[in-house]
């Protein structure tokens, strides 16, 4: 089950710098965004792997950053690997070599997402960014519809509960 997220908006922050690479996840973001717009997750003839309103929420933030002054790139992993917590160490040391070239990255995923890019380039200079936060695990029911669009109906979320360590 995909974690239920919730975007922060990091651009006043990024601003600061020359140059930002955009780190995206195309799961648990994409079906969080697609079930808070009661829009498809998937329109396979129509986008393939892409979700309209997950790819509208990333070009919304790296339009913002460019108005800033920020020049910007998107890092997306590539078909096998679109989930960064999967990816191999190939798309690893590509991240790593693309992060090289900027001065902050902005993760769009997961707490679990943000640490994972956080590790790869820790040996760079650049500052990251959590564009995301999680709000608990989605549950949802996917639908169909001709010709082959898949809605994701939501049935719940259940909170993440973190214990503070005292």
């Amino acid at each position: 089950m995909p974690f239920y997220l919730k975007e922060v908006d990091v651009v006043p922050e990024v601003a600061k710098f020359q140059s930002a690479l955009i780190v995206i996840c195309r799961f648990c973001p994409a079906a969080s965004l697609a079930v808070r717009n009661q829009q498809p997750y998937l329109e396979f003839f129509r986008r393939f792997l892409k979700t309209e309103s997950w790819e509208q929420h990333v070009n919304n933030v790296r339009s913002r950053l460019e108005k800033e002054g920020v020049k910007t790139s998107v890092f997306k992993g590539n078909l096998l690997n679109f989930i960064i917590c999967m990816w191999t160490s190939g798309q690893r040391k590509k991240l790593l070599k693309r992060a090289s070239e900027y001065e902050a990255v902005v993760v769009m995923g997961c707490e679990g997402a943000y640490e994972g890019v956080s590790n790869m380039i820790k040996s760079t200079d650049c500052q990251v960014f959590q564009s995301m936060k999680s709000e608990g695990i989605l549950a949802a029911t996917p639908k169909f519809h001709l010709p082959f669009n898949i809605s994701l109906e939501l049935f719940g979320v259940t909170q993440i509960h973190q214990e503070k360590n005292e």
